[in-house]
């Protein structure tokens, strides 16, 4: 009965057309009332729920989030996105198909810097949609290929999927950031061989390949851009700081470097770029708040053990169990966007991964990775409604676009949950 008041609650707030911040409270309040009424709590307290609410944005780890999007903001702004783009076309646009392996290339790189899918896929798309455009592509796959590239963001590190994930279930972020790495090359590589494949039939004409010097000179010009994904894995790999100490270097790094170095980022740009990361800021930490509230609550009502009793059947086979939760997350990330996605499934799910004796770290980088292919799936698919609007085609083009990239990036998720050492053995080499 908990479980229908949870769902029903959630549900229902939602079909009438609450933001899902709020609906987590109304569910939250119901289940109060809920537990309340039938024994489960002595009584309805708001004093509880409010103190809930303020501990849960009451976290440390959380501060790497306005930081990683703020160093998102002075990337764009700065000229380090750009020069990244400007890099991949200078060793690879004059292949067939060229334009899209530069967008893959730009968007690994990109999601290295600062962990918002939104931010890196507007960033490549108002950079790349006009030349491909102009070069004779299909707008609509090439808006799905930078869709498809722009989820990478979630799953390299920085990420702040991993953050909010880290958080909810109390896993350590520095091995979620890690052990990201073999899984986000590993999708890039996948949609970079479904373009190859797909940049077939595009009959456009290559563009000229730049001459080696100028190459060099390009590749000397964004050296500073490419070096902070180095900083940022090297400091975390050696224990020179933690990933919210990582959040802070990013800002200052991408700040000093379009600042002083490019000379890009103006002092008349920057309160509009800090209002804008504190903007989503204010909505992705209202978001975990509200969500704290319903997960103590779920665990009160011990909604948890009903769900572990429902997957009973297949808590024998680690693999099968997997497979279920992982179909589970794909049905729910097709209504609700990512964030809400983590905060509500996370506390369901986690004490059923325990008890499975599934790898924490690993179930949080397939649970990352699949939201993320969410960003790209109607009705909501924020990704695509963002490429959408910067492409300026309708969401039927851009899904029909995006489909062979979303069944790559799929087959790898699946991949992943057959063989788990695909994840475990290289965050293993990481940690030593």
């Amino acid at each position: 009965m908990t479980v229908l008041v949870f769902i029903g609650s959630l549900l229902a707030a939602m079909a009438l057309g609450m933001p899902i911040a709020y609906s987590l409270l109304v569910c939250g309040v119901s289940l109060m009332a809920f537990l309340a009424a039938t024994g489960g709590l002595p009584a309805f307290d708001s004093q509880i729920l409010a103190q809930r609410f303020v501990d849960g944005a009451d976290n440390f780890p959380l501060l790497a989030v306005p930081f990683f999007l703020l160093a998102g903001e002075f990337m764009n702004a700065g000229g380090l996105s750009r020069r990244i783009v400007n890099l991949a076309m200078a060793w690879v646009g004059h292949f067939r198909g060229g334009l899209g392996f530069v967008a893959v290339i730009a968007a690994i790189i990109m999601a290295s810097l600062s962990g918002s899918a939104v931010a890196d896929t507007a960033a490549l798309a108002a950079l790349l949609i006009p030349m491909m455009r102009a070069a004779g592509y299909d707008v609509g796959r090439s808006a799905g290929l930078i869709a498809a590239g722009g989820i990478i963001a979630p799953v390299i590190p920085p990420s702040i999927g991993f953050i909010i994930f880290g958080v909810a279930a109390n896993v350590s972020i520095t091995k979620l950031f890690l052990a990201g790495i073999v899984p986000g090359v590993m999708m890039g590589l996948a949609i970079g061989i479904t373009w190859w494949w797909v940049a077939k039939r595009e009959n456009v004409r290559p563009a000229p390949p730049v001459p080696m010097a100028q190459r060099l000179t390009i590749t000397a010009n964004g050296s500073l851009a490419l070096a902070l994904p180095i900083v940022i894995i090297g400091g975390m790999k050696f224990g020179v700081f933690t990933p919210t100490e990582a959040a802070v270097v990013a800002a200052v790094y991408s700040f000093v470097v379009g600042m002083f170095v490019y000379r890009e980022l103006k002092w008349n740009k920057l309160y509009a770029l800090i209002a804008a990361a504190g903007k989503t800021t204010s909505v992705v930490m209202f978001l975990v708040a509200a969500a704290m509230v319903s997960a103590w609550l779920i665990t009160v009502a011990n909604i948890p053990t009903e769900i572990a009793a429902l997957m009973e059947p297949f808590m024998g086979n680690k693999m099968l169990l997997m497979f279920v939760m992982m179909v589970l997350i794909v049905i729910v990330g097709t209504a609700l966007d990512f964030a809400p996605t983590v905060l509500i499934l996370t506390p369901v799910l986690m004490p059923v991964v325990i008890k499975a004796g599934i790898d924490p770290v690993y179930f949080g980088v397939l649970f990352i990775m699949n939201n993320a292919i969410g960003l790209i799936t109607p009705p909501v698919g924020t990704v695509l409604n963002v490429v959408c609007g910067v492409a300026k085609i309708n969401m039927d083009d851009a899904f029909k676009g995006v489909m062979p990239f979303l069944l790559a990036e799929l087959a790898v998720l699946f991949l992943l949950v057959i063989f788990p050492d695909l994840v475990l053995v290289p965050l293993k080499w990481w940690m030593r």
